[in-house]
């Protein structure tokens, strides 16, 4: 086929969103996964005949096995996988309940590591393909998010691990950390706090979904062939001052 095969989690929305839109740009057939059928649906009929949706809980082994299959037996093959879906439940940690740490942890690390497995058994077959994960700054510590922190640090420790495993079968794994981007979720907060939060941004700006989708498009690209295993940072240098 002359079109690469790219899919993508949490596309329904927001950055996963912004990702669909530039994967279809640069001319693959890009399968959005996301448990929102109705705004997944949508999108996949905005984008035309080259995006497909596909509704999927990336917490659910037998689901992820079902969507591999799925695509592999109609494509033939998976050249990219982006693992974008994820969720928040924040509270400082006395009065996080155990049920928001199970929930965070059970989409965006399991998760995720449930779609690395999938993608990485089939990528180490083929010889070749892309693995790029969608960290976060909080990744090095946030206050009131214990839960998505400690998630996402899992997130890089699992590109790293992977990029090592897979690395001599053709494979590149990396992980993208975005900071402040301006999305549906970081509109609802309270005036105030956002401009406090760009307030402590380098740059006195926030990041915007295509500056996610820029970088997963290089990452993407065939001529990006000699990295992995690294974390790049899409957050306007905040992690510069992490923590502050």
């Amino acid at each position: 086929m002359d079109k690469r095969i790219a899919i993508i989690t949490g596309a329904a929305k927001g950055i996963g969103k912004a990702i669909a839109q530039r994967m279809v740009i640069d001319n693959f057939i890009t399968i959005l996964v996301d448990i929102d059928k109705k705004n997944g649906e949508y999108l996949a009929q905005e984008l035309g005949d080259n995006a497909k949706f596909i509704a999927c809980d990336i917490s659910n082994e037998t689901e992820v096995d079902l969507l591999f299959k799925s695509v592999v037996n109609k494509y033939r093959a998976v050249d990219i996988v982006v693992n974008n879906a994820g969720i928040i439940s924040d509270n400082v940690i006395w009065k996080m309940p155990v049920e928001d740490f199970d929930k965070v942890i059970e989409v965006n690390l399991k998760g995720t590591w449930l779609m690395c497995k999938a993608a990485g058994t089939l990528m180490r077959d083929q010889k070749r393909g892309r693995i790029i994960n969608i960290a976060s700054r909080a990744w090095l510590g946030n206050r009131g998010q214990s839960n998505y922190s400690a998630s996402k640090a899992g997130v890089v420790g699992l590109t790293r691990v992977l990029a090592l495993e897979l690395g001599k079968y053709g494979v590149l794994v990396n992980a993208i950390a975005p900071g402040l981007i301006d999305t549906p979720l970081t509109q609802k907060l309270p005036k105030d706090i956002r401009e406090e939060l760009i307030r402590a941004q380098p740059t006195k700006t926030m990041g915007q979904p295509e500056d996610i989708a820029n970088t997963v498009s290089f990452l993407s690209d065939e001529n990006t062939n000699f990295i992995t295993g690294q974390t790049i940072y899409v957050d306007g240098g905040k992690s510069i001052g992490a923590g502050a």
